[in-house]
C-alpha cells in the first residue's frame, strides 16, 4: 500500500530507498537482544549443529513434505499476484492509484484471515487431528472460484471477489506454519523452519516473477493469472493430501520430546 503511494507521489526509486532505515534499525536492534536460552546461572545452552540424518529425517516426513509443497505454490500465487498487480490492473483499465487499494485489500484481508486461520486450526484440533492442514487447504481452494470469477469481473466488483479470495488464500499462514513446528524435533526445528523458507522462496516468488511475466508477454495478463489459480489448486490439493499424516508425525514429535 505504501509502496503504491510513494511509487505514484516519488516514483519507484524512492520506494526501496524508505524500506533500507526501518530495516537497518531491525538488525542493530537484534544486537542488543537478550538469548531466551540463557538460564538463571547464565550458562548458555551447547550449540546445535544440523547434521544430514537431521535433514533426512525431515525428508521422511511426509506431513512436512507435504507441507513444503503446499506452501512454495502458495507462495508462487502470492508473490507473483503481489509482483505483478500493477501490471495486471493496468491492464484491465484502472489507474495507477489502484495499486494503493490493493495494498489495503492485503493488510486488512490478510491480518484477519491470518487471526482467524489461526484460530480455526487450534479450535478444530480436537475433533480433526489434521485441522491445521484441511483449514489451508480449503482455504486456498475456496479462493480459487473466487480469484478466477474476480479476473472476468468489472471493476468496481472485481474488488470485492479480489478481497474475499486474498482473505481464504491467507488462511493458512497461521495453520500450516505451526505444523512445522509441531512436526519437528526442538532440536532441528530451526532447521525445519530455515529449509522451509528456503525451499519456498527459491522454487516460489522467485520463480513466479518470471514465468508470469513471460505468459502475459506471449498472451494476457488474464491467462497468466488463471495459471496462478492453477498453482493456487495444487497447493490446496497437496495440502490436503498431507491430512492423514499431520497426526501421525505430530504424535511421534511429541513422544520423542521430553514432558518440561
Amino acid at each position: 500500500m505504501l509502496g503504491g503511494l510513494i511509487d505514484n507521489h516519488l516514483g519507484w526509486r524512492w520506494a526501496f530507498y524508505l524500506v533500507a532505515p526501518p530495516g537497518l534499525f531491525l538488525g542493530l536492534f537484534c544486537f542488543f537482544q537478550r538469548d531466551p536460552r540463557v538460564g538463571a546461572d547464565g550458562v548458555r545452552p551447547e550449540r546445535y549443529r544440523a547434521t544430514l540424518e537431521d535433514y533426512l529425517t525431515l525428508a521422511r516426513t511426509r506431513s512436512y513434505v507435504f507441507n513444503c509443497i503446499a506452501q512454495t505454490a502458495m507462495t508462487f500465487a502470492v508473490g507473483g499476484i503481489g509482483f505483478w498487480v500493477a501490471a495486471y490492473l493496468k491492464f484491465r483499465g484502472q489507474p495507477p492509484s489502484a495499486t494503493p487499494i490493493f495494498g489495503v485489500v492485503i493488510v486488512v484481508a490478510g491480518l484477519v484471515s491470518t487471526l482467524l486461520g489461526g484460530w480455526l486450526g487450534d479450535r478444530l484440533r480436537s475433533r480433526y487431528p489434521g485441522s491445521y492442514f484441511l483449514v489451508s487447504g480449503v482455504g486456498i481452494l475456496v479462493a480459487v472460484p473466487l480469484f478466477v470469477a474476480m479476473l472476468f469481473t468489472p471493476f468496481p466488483f472485481a474488488w470485492v471477489l479480489m478481497f474475499a479470495s486474498v482473505f481464504f488464500m491467507f488462511l493458512n499462514t497461521g495453520p500450516s506454519n505451526t505444523a512445522i513446528a509441531n512436526v519437528a524435533l526442538p532440536k532441528i526445528r530451526a532447521t525445519a523452519f530455515a529449509l522451509n523458507i528456503l525451499i519456498i522462496h527459491a522454487l516460489g516468488d522467485v520463480l513466479a516473477f518470471p514465468t508470469l511475466g513471460f505468459i502475459a508477454g506471449h498472451t494476457n495478463w488474464t491467462i497468466a493469472f488463471l495459471f496462478v489459480a492453477v498453482v493456487m489448486l495444487i497447493s490446496g490439493m497437496f495440502w490436503l493430501f498431507g491430512v492423514r499424516y499431520l497426526a501421525a508425525d505430530t504424535a511421534a514429535v511429541e513422544a520423542a520430546t521430553p514432558a518440561e
